[in-house]
């Protein structure tokens, strides 16, 4: 009986999958990474440096968009989102523990094509926010004096080249280093609130001038209630990122039980620092001083001369918190191109891996890419807003992958179960898209660009790369497994 089920099983599984064109041991063993390098803890950190920079500027824009009460209940929706998706990956990534992290579920869920349109627009995410970061770090570089220099495309360069060199070194030092960095921004901004609150005024925060006009407008939402949607995008910016800790699967130390611990913890980190920036800084200065400023922390500490030493501290750190992130960053794209490009949805020697099990043309290729970018347009909040983009549609798309595969195959197994199991993944699904439609209101030109990249993206895959998949590739020998248990099933 057991002969059967196995000569059942191989008759099921496609010649492809076992050896594939361009596929095999010798394939794989030139496109490996570095197993058993980072542990809950370097994870944690990790998702925590994707998103730290965040809380040190850009979320403010939403007290323009909605005010104080618009921002606060989008922070509260977006943030709602973020965990019900983090909850949902948790489970995803103990099931997959691969370097695809999103792609890698939504093509066992989803099929070629919904893995393709995950992993580009996670890929369209990752690549443009370390672009803006650069022009960031430059203002950063430009306003504390440092070194004489000035935002331009030096500062951008002298960025991508020693960070990603850093990355080239090897990635248990990678995360090391980014785990440092954002312990140092991480403590300033519990510092920075620390401060603030001692000029706490809770009248400051309604002080934006009300709309009339607006449909439900009143002084905590001088906008009307269409402000709390404008906002989605800029509550977003207390978490975007989050969600690429799963990326760090095969090069984690017990992924399926780390995963979720680094995941569900990072969160918790992130929740707490939102809260504290948020009324910390509107508080201590009100809504309408911080709301168009580009440093709103800075901003926030300048009505008490007293604090000019925690406004210098925390223009530092603001520096700290904008590496940490755009060091991270750079991480989780080279690793889901990684993926795609082992796959052959992408050219596949962007898999390529060095001596030291670094993905280096996934470094150096993007890298050069957002360098590009930087240096030819200036505009982070652009290319920040398409980012915003690709990560909804995203969401979105995890979210959906999470419900086909409880509804699919229920009995898979599951080391960790996702909470309230498919409502969960439903509520990430619907304020996703909310998000995304929310997008069109913030910066529709930026909307449309990311429509553009994806449209050309999916004529590659569509006319080429779908054509030329590798079915030895982790993330393809888990869908056949599914497509040969599903063949068994039926006799």
């Amino acid at each position: 009986m057991a002969e059967d089920t196995g000569a059942r099983l191989d008759a099921a599984v496609p010649q492809t999958a076992r050896s594939a064109a361009g596929g095999g041991d010798a394939y794989l063993e030139r496109r490996a990474l570095r197993r058993g390098s980072a542990g809950w803890l370097l994870l944690t950190g990790l998702g925590v440096a994707y998103v730290v920079s965040g809380d040190f500027s850009g979320w403010n824009v939403g007290l323009a968009q909605g005010g104080f009460g618009g921002l606060a209940a989008a922070t509260v929706l977006m943030g709602a989102m973020y965990a019900c998706l983090v909850f949902s990956l948790a489970e995803l990534s103990a099931i997959l523990p691969t370097a695809g992290g999103g792609y890698g579920f939504a093509r066992r869920a989803l099929g070629p094509w919904g893995g393709f349109l995950t992993g580009t627009a996670i890929l369209i995410e990752y690549v443009l926010a370390p672009a803006a970061i650069s022009i960031f770090i430059g203002d950063y570089v430009e306003s504390l004096h440092l070194f004489g220099l000035t935002s331009g495309w030096p500062v951008y360069l002298a960025c991508f080249a020693v960070f990603i060199g850093i990355h080239l070194w090897g990635v248990g030092e990678a995360l090391r280093f980014s785990l440092v960095v954002t312990a140092v921004a991480v403590t300033a901004l519990v510092v920075f609130a620390a401060g603030a609150f001692t000029e706490f005024d809770a009248s400051r925060l309604d002080d934006i001038a009300v709309d009339t006009t607006a449909f439900g407008a009143n002084s905590w939402l001088p906008l009307g209630l269409l402000g709390i949607w404008a906002a989605f995008p800029f509550g977003m910016w207390f978490f975007l990122g989050v969600e690429g800790v799963p990326l760090a699967a095969e090069e984690a130390k017990d992924p399926v039980r780390s995963m979720p611990r680094a995941l569900s913890i990072s969160l918790g980190v992130l929740v707490l620092l939102a809260l504290l920036t948020f009324l910390a800084s509107t508080g201590a200065r009100g809504a309408d001083a911080i709301k168009d400023a580009g440093n709103p922390l800075v901003v926030a500490l300048e009505g008490n001369p007293g604090l000019s030493w925690l406004k210098t501290f925390v223009n530092y750190a603001g520096l700290a918190g904008l590496v940490a992130s755009f060091f991270s960053l750079i991480y989780a794209g080279s690793r889901q191109l990684f993926a795609l490009s082992r796959a052959g949805y992408l050219p596949r020697f962007l898999s390529l891996t060095s001596r030291r099990k670094a993905p280096y043309a996934g470094l150096l290729i993007p890298g050069a890419i957002g360098f590009a970018l930087a240096a030819a347009t200036g505009d982070g909040p652009r290319m920040l807003n398409i980012a915003v983009f690709g990560a909804t549609i995203s969401y979105a798309l995890m979210a959906l992958s999470h419900i086909v595969l409880r509804r699919r195959e229920p009995h898979l197994e599951r080391p960790y179960r996702t909470p309230g199991g498919t409502a969960t993944s439903a509520t990430a699904f619907v304020l996703a898209l909310a998000a995304l439609t929310a997008t069109f209101l913030v910066d529709k030109d930026a909307a449309f660009i990311a429509l553009g990249v994806y449209a050309v993206a999916l004529a590659y895959f569509a006319f080429y790369s779908r054509h030329h998949l590798v079915a030895s590739a982790p993330e393809e020998e888990f869908a056949a497994l599914a497509r040969a248990e599903a063949e068994l099933a039926r006799y």
